[in-house]
């Protein structure tokens, strides 16, 4: 672009979930800010005609893990913010399980210095609950919360100690802070490689019982109702953890939810590839479960699409299937394969898609972000919706290549992420351009 200081982007279909808006209109902004349409002159700006593209709010991923400091041999700030903007992400929430992890003021104001220098679009840091994420001691969280994070959690672990957690609820609350949990009992997940069922049976693999995510999100339930405060279940992969949340919603509880893409697309008898891209926490389910998982995102249940991006070497992963890491890469593979096994195949409408993708993270975390609202940062994700490709993890900006979602065949994708007004991603054609 030759102007990144005054843009117009014409005749796209343009979705914003917080403003109900759904048609044809253009976009505009000016100096980085999102500006009221037919204000800024086509003279004095750059032009892109985008019939046949969507236009949204910039995507926002609450669960992303850049593994710096630590894992810089898996991936960077540099490469993570690089992979996100690819993947139409422009704000992603850091996880706190670095090394050392992020259970300080001080490991929270390197991640926002560095990020500044070197990333390419909005990082918003994730604090520890528990010093160490030992889950033993309460994080420093109002120091946390000075240092300008943005929610809590000690994701990759759970908090055992229910009377430890039912304190950080009530001390987040005060903090106006949301708790993300990774809901797991870990005695009846001990030992567990894969999901406990027919597939771990016949493969001779120890499972990880569906209900050990399912007494977690309980136990969050009932904390969030003795706090009266905000808890939000990431990566919900089974159908009574579904049920629970469902329910506690329509009591008013202040709990939400998130479903990644591979729980939507995929389920555990992909394991008997012995692929350890298919090995995450939680596992790849029934599916009964992947079922469930997208009725909850059908009916609102569940709020957020979130990726749990999770890079590890080609080293780490090429070990037998017990002795692998869990965790895959998220960050480009989410838009086009939510748009293939949600819009298009009609569970979703493209505002629902969008509004998981936006309005939903950015209501949980309580953040101005995800919106089209003149006065706002022009964060802007471009869909290109209907196009089909297969996706090569050899064209990814992520340092890792460890996705399950190689040679798979999408319908849709992201063309383009503008932050702050700035393009930091494009495949658009050059004749969109004026």
């Amino acid at each position: 672009m030759k102007n990144d200081r005054c843009c117009i982007l014409k005749g796209a279909r343009v979705i914003d979930p917080v403003s109900g808006t759904d048609d044809v209109r253009d976009v505009c902004w000016k100096n980085g800010i999102l500006a009221e349409p037919g204000s800024i002159s086509e003279q004095d700006a750059d032009v892109l005609n985008l019939q046949g593209y969507v236009v949204c709010p910039g995507f926002i991923d609450m669960h992303v893990h850049l593994r710096q400091p630590g894992r810089t041999d898996a991936e960077t700030i540099r490469t993570g913010t690089m992979a996100a903007a690819a993947g139409g992400f422009t704000s992603i929430v850091a996880m706190p399980n670095t090394n050392p992890p992020a259970d300080n003021a001080g490991a929270i104001q390197y991640l926002k210095d560095y990020a500044a220098r070197e990333g390419v679009v909005h990082v918003l840091p994730c604090g520890a609950l528990s010093k160490g994420l030992e889950g033993k001691e309460m994080a420093p969280v109002g120091s946390l919360k000075a240092a300008g994070v943005a929610a809590l959690s000690d994701d990759g672990k759970c908090i055992q100690n229910h009377e430890l957690m039912r304190h950080l609820v009530e001390y987040a609350s005060q903090f106006q802070l949301p708790v993300l949990d990774h809901c797991e009992d870990s005695v009846l997940a001990s030992g567990g490689v894969m999901h406990e069922g027919y597939w771990s049976v016949l493969l001779g693999m120890k499972g990880m019982a569906s209900a050990a995510e399912e007494i977690i999100v309980a136990r969050n339930i009932i904390l969030a109702r003795m706090a009266n405060w905000k808890v939000h279940m990431q990566h919900l992969s089974c159908r009574e953890s579904v049920e629970l949340v469902r329910a506690a919603r329509k009591k008013g509880i202040p709990v939400s939810a998130e479903a990644t893409p591979h729980h939507i697309a995929l389920t555990d008898v992909e394991i008997k590839r012995f692929d350890t891209n298919y090995k995450m926490n939680p596992p790849l389910r029934s599916e009964e479960d992947r079922l469930a998982v997208i009725e909850g995102l059908r009916d609102g249940t569940i709020t957020v699409i979130a990726t749990d991006h999770a890079p590890h070497t080609a080293t780490a992963k090429l070990v037998e299937f017990d002795d692998a890491p869990f965790g895959i890469i998220g960050l480009e593979t989410a838009v086009p394969v939510t748009l293939t096994e949600l819009y298009h195949k009609g569970i979703l409408s493209l505002p629902e898609l969008v509004s998981k993708f936006t309005k939903g993270p950015a209501d949980v975390l309580g953040l101005p972000l995800g919106t089209l609202t003149p006065g706002r940062p022009a964060d802007i994700t471009v869909l290109d919706p209907d196009t089909e490709h297969v996706i090569d993890k050899n064209n990814f900006y992520s340092k890792s290549r460890n996705t399950p979602f190689d040679g798979y065949h999408a319908k849709g994708r992201t063309a383009a992420t503008f932050v702050d007004g700035k393009c930091v991603f494009s495949i658009l054609p050059e004749n969109t351009a004026n």
